[in-house]
């Protein structure tokens, strides 16, 4: 299993990718070998999205264990993605020569891939920019690169014996894939009461106030801005409550102080339990992202049975056409009307996440993977041998 992101280093990714890894070593029939980079907990170390030679450091790691599968959890910043501003052909990741010569099955799940349209919405400025001459330089490589942006996951599928994506909406913007949602479990197995929860988290207990849950790595894109802007009708209070991933460096300041329905738990990155608390502590996940290709939070709130109130996108829409949550404009108008419809609807959408649920355990997210495995398997048992040219040796720790 290769993921430069890892435990403990914070990061959505990583965290689904633990998860999985968990989940499938409860079977006894498969082993599970991690490769991540030096801040992970994983077994092999060596990895980054800052190297240039990911793909011989994997190269040099099958040719050492000779596995069976080698399954990439694919998120192009992940492994050194670097768009260049001219020649959009050198636009490329750093696993993409990994693909062109391995010998051994590859599966590959796909986290990120956008349509155009979000695809330019992804721009990120750090800092000021009083001429907007950065947003224009970032405009001009986003133009020009889309095609590239886009081959790096068509070429992986294409040498992928699978390819896995958390959506049927991600389904067409990697064709030839199949679905396997992102997995979720609270922190224990039976549910925690919400009222015990609130208490728990400091929170306001009365049962008649209803909680709007923002949680998640805090940036750009998650289009949190907007809360600003929102009137919060009478009833409800907002819940933010956000950290940094590790690689993120932006800089955002929500202000949000003067909000007075608004309350920032200020708890920054939470354990596996008290984040569980916070989904049982809420009523409704609110996501008003701008760029999004899938969101591991719809799919926690969803496992809490929690409804969502989203952003009008592909993604969103396919689990609200589901009856699991609202989309809405991504303004403050829209959300206010949103919120509005959430709460007409509440007890027909809770019903329906209570239902959709359990396709989240993440057993059950296991043993489609293993299917997965074992169909591949089955179809290469007559090529047995690994036959990977050799490298140059580069530096390859295992965990002791």
């Amino acid at each position: 299993m290769v993921c430069t992101e890892y435990p403990p280093m914070q990061g959505g990714i990583g965290r689904y990718t633990f998860n999985l890894v968990k989940s499938l070593q409860e079977y006894n029939n498969i082993t599970v070998n991690v490769l991540c980079s030096s801040n992970g907990d994983g077994d092999f170390k060596g990895v980054s999205p800052f190297k240039e030679n990911n793909w011989q450091i994997i190269c040099e790691l099958v040719q050492k264990l000779k596995p069976d599968i080698v399954h990439i959890q694919h998120e192009q910043g992940l492994y050194n993605f670097k768009i260049h501003p001219l020649i959009p052909s050198k636009t490329k990741t750093s696993i993409d020569k990994f693909y062109s010569i391995c010998k051994v099955p590859i599966v590959t799940t796909f986290h990120t891939s956008y349509y155009f349209k979000t695809w330019m919405q992804s721009i990120l400025i750090n800092g000021s920019d009083p001429l907007h001459l950065r947003y224009l330089y970032k405009f001009w490589k986003h133009l020009i690169n889309y095609s590239s942006f886009k081959k790096t996951t068509s070429y992986a599928m294409s040498k992928s014996s699978a390819g896995i994506v958390l959506s049927n909406y991600m389904t067409k913007l990697v064709p030839g894939t199949q679905v396997i949602y992102h997995g979720s479990e609270p922190y224990q197995s039976i549910d925690i009461e919400q009222k015990k929860a609130r208490k728990l988290l400091s929170l306001p207990v009365d049962e008649n106030e209803k909680i709007l849950l923002v949680q998640g790595f805090l940036t750009v894109t998650k289009g949190w801005d907007v809360l600003r802007k929102m009137n919060i009708p009478e009833g409800w209070k907002v819940v933010v409550n956000h950290s940094k991933d590790h690689y993120n460096k932006q800089i955002i300041d929500l202000n949000l102080k003067d909000k007075k329905d608004i309350i920032n738990l200020g708890k920054d990155y939470l354990s596996e339990k008290d984040l569980s608390l916070l989904f049982f502590a809420s009523d409704v996940v609110f996501l008003p992202y701008k760029a999004i290709a899938g969101s591991g939070t719809m799919f926690d709130g969803l496992r809490h049975g929690k409804p969502f109130l989203a952003s009008d996108n592909g993604f969103f829409r396919e689990f609200s056409k589901l009856g699991l949550g609202i989309t809405a404009k991504r303004n403050a108008t829209g959300f206010e009307k949103g919120l509005q419809k959430v709460n007409e609807n509440y007890h027909k959408l809770k019903s329906n996440v209570n239902e959709f649920r359990k396709n989240l355990k993440w057993n059950h997210i296991a043993r489609q993977h293993l299917d997965i495995y074992k169909n591949i398997l089955d179809i290469k048992k007559d090529k047995k041998d690994i036959e990977l040219i050799s490298f140059t040796s580069s530096k390859l720790k295992e965990n002791p």
